[in-house]
């Protein structure tokens, strides 16, 4: 039944693909990303038949349909934002080349600032697996993306070498993300040049943890400097170091972890200045070939708060970042697809578009398992992101 005040539009299309645009709109609303454009400074000074809000809706709708071309995602996103507003749709929709110049005007930098206005962690402290000893557990891990071979692209981009001194097929992007272990939800995100180291990047990331956050790493970000500016914001941390990191106990605890402490090497090399951390060694048995040894730093001194065990079973949470990336590129994106467009601004916005989109998802899957009791880990995100992609999509509205 329709609503009140609405004319069937003129057009085939059923009403699940009017309102898919929903999946998007419902985490990230209209007033929301009209504010954030407008302080971007990127409103429209005169009326265009490509809106600023439409193109901001469109970078996310072209990441769920990355295999669609521009004018079947922007006819999908117009009828959408049509039924949702109760506004008739536009006659006559924009070609490929406007589409581009649309988004161009918007750029980069409102879907940068959308991500950063609604994206925040999404479990409670019911939701199974993501919190330790009243701490949310979270992982920061990094990953690339191949991106258009354009000169563009590869001046500013780069690329990494392979072998015999040649260069990768496609100039790369790195995203490096803060994700919350209980849902997968990505809720802060650096995106940069390959040419940018993964540790430079996550010193971004780690000065934006607070207290109350348990976050977990693996051993290539361990660093003095980068541990001493993850502590000072009140978050725990619980890292994989090397083995060469030299540990001496100070006091055994009761658990089998004992205290040591760690020093810059580089500006204390007299070691007057140290931190004392707790370090938990520990090896995996599966019935397989043992894994291991393991060695975790932990900023959780107490034994009583979480014991050894537990803090070496959260740590195997770390992979679930891993998963979260595995969404977005194998799944969301598409195995093997490089990122479509030509210009660094717009590989950014693309980019911004996926993370928004792969928010999106989750938090719908976040909200379907809370109201049915069940762990978010057990919904499919590929069930998910299908039947978002069939509510969005008419039947046979892309070529295979």
């Amino acid at each position: 039944m329709p609503r009140p005040g609405w004319r069937k539009p003129e057009s085939d299309r059923r009403l699940s693909d009017l309102v898919s645009v929903g999946v998007l709109t419902k985490v990230f609303p209209p007033e929301v990303v009209d504010e954030v454009i407008a302080g971007c400074g990127r409103t429209e000074q005169r009326r265009r038949s490509l809106p600023a809000r439409s193109v901001a809706y469109f970078a996310m709708g072209m990441a769920l349909h990355s295999d669609g071309s521009y004018e079947d995602v922007l006819a999908l996103i117009s009828d959408g934002l049509a039924w949702a507003e109760r506004t008739e749709g536009q006659g006559r929709l924009a070609n490929k080349a406007a589409i581009s110049h649309a988004r161009d005007r918007l750029g980069s930098e409102p879907l940068a600032k959308l991500f950063e206005r609604v994206v925040r962690p999404l479990a409670t402290p019911t939701t199974p697996g993501a919190f330790l000893a009243g701490r949310r557990l979270v992982a920061i891990d990094g990953t690339c993306l191949d991106v258009a071979d354009t000169p563009a692209n590869d001046g500013h981009f780069g690329r990494p070498g392979v072998m015999k001194g040649e260069r990768s097929a496609f100039p790369q992007a790195r995203v490096v993300a803060l994700a919350e272990c209980g849902t997968h939800a990505m809720f802060e995100a650096v995106v940069g040049p390959y040419t940018t180291s993964e540790n430079a990047m996550a010193r971004q990331l780690l000065g934006r943890l607070e207290e109350g956050v348990l976050c977990l790493a693996d051993r290539g970000f361990y660093g003095f400097a980068a541990w001493q500016a993850a502590q000072a914001t009140g978050a725990d941390l619980l890292w994989r170091v090397s083995d060469h990191l030299g540990l001496e106990p100070i006091e055994i605890l009761c658990d089998g972890s004992y205290l040591a402490q760690v020093f810059d090497s580089q500006k204390d090399r007299k070691r007057q200045h140290p931190l004392t951390v707790r370090v938990v060694e520990y090896t995996v048995e599966d019935g397989r070939d043992p894994t291991g040894p393991y060695r975790l730093l932990t900023t959780i001194v107490d034994p009583g708060e979480a014991p050894a065990t537990e803090l070496a079973a959260a740590y195997a949470g770390r992979w679930e970042i891993e998963t979260a990336f595995d969404e977005l590129k194998t799944h969301q994106r598409g195995p093997r697809t490089v990122l479509r467009s030509r210009s660094p601004d717009l590989v950014l916005q693309e980019i911004w578009g996926h993370l928004c989109c792969h928010y999106a998802i989750r938090t719908l899957m976040f909200e379907a398992a809370h109201q049915a009791g069940e762990d978010p880990d057990r919904v499919s995100f590929v069930a998910a992101l299908r039947i978002a992609r069939r509510s969005i999509a008419q039947v046979g509205a892309f070529p295979p």
